[in-house]
């Protein structure tokens, strides 16, 4: 059995830190100087953007739909069910359409970035290119990056508006709230402060998604077996720094007296 050294572990976490705090970076910083990979950037947006269209439609759906479902059963208890609108919206657009989004993104996407810039590292593609003269960073990290930054909101805004109709499905087929109790309460529960912080969260939330993806598909090794690890890694690194990112960034906010 291989020797488990506490300094060694620590100085492996302490690096995979300063890599990965370095690679956010240097991506970021390539956003504004040339060359910019245009094409490149256009197709990770097809890929990241509209190749998860359909799944973060159908979980934003049903999401709010349950919602709907579980907060009845509680708001009938007080006889409040016409507050049943506003409920499905403050919670699609705080929380479950932010959250569930870049989750759902994060387990399609984290693994794909992870699974092809492996694939293309025990390939030694990489060492070919950095042959040639080209950045691996900027031409596989930045746009891939910057996809991400500009579809996971649009995909939020979508998922929200989906989970307030599934919402609004099942308040009015089953609870048979009227169509204008359920909009007009849903639409006046949501402020300013609401809709920007379900917009802000997003924006971090790619961050994770894209940059995750991309270190541990840099830090690919051991041929083929390591592709499938680093693949597992990267989705569940994601999905955690989501929920932990989550939970620091609301806190911050209620503590600033945001909302």
């Amino acid at each position: 059995m291989a020797e488990i050294s506490i300094d060694g572990f620590v100085k492996q976490k302490v690096q995979a830190v300063q890599d990965f705090t370095f690679l956010f970076a240097n991506s970021f910083a390539n956003l504004f100087s040339s060359p910019r990979y245009i094409v490149d950037t256009i197709v990770q947006m097809d890929v990241i953007g509209v190749g998860s269209l359909p799944i973060v439609l159908l979980v934003g759906f049903f999401s709010g739909g349950v919602i709907a479902l579980q907060t009845y059963r509680t708001l009938s208890t007080f006889g409040s069910v016409t507050l049943l609108g506003q409920v499905v919206s403050l919670s699609v657009v705080l929380e479950m359409g932010p959250v569930l989004t870049a989750l759902v993104t994060a387990g399609r996407n984290s693994s794909g970035i992870a699974s092809e810039i492996g694939s293309m590292i025990v390939s030694e593609q990489v060492d070919a290119m950095r042959a040639l003269g080209t950045d691996p960073v900027r031409k596989l990290v930045t746009p891939r990056l910057f996809a991400t930054v500009i579809t996971l909101p649009l995909l939020t805004i979508l998922a929200d508006l989906f989970g307030m109709l599934g919402g609004f499905f099942v308040s009015f087929y089953t609870v048979r709230l009227s169509s204008v109790e359920y909009w007009t309460t849903a639409y006046q529960a949501l402020t300013f402060e609401d809709v920007t912080q379900g917009l802000l969260k997003p924006f971090l939330f790619a961050f994770i998604v894209a940059l995750v993806g991309c270190y541990f598909g840099l830090a690919t090794r051991g041929g083929t077996e390591g592709v499938g690890r680093s693949t597992t890694q990267a989705v569940v690194v994601s999905s955690v720094l989501i929920l932990v990112v989550d939970f620091f960034f609301t806190k911050f906010l209620i503590a600033v007296g945001f909302f």
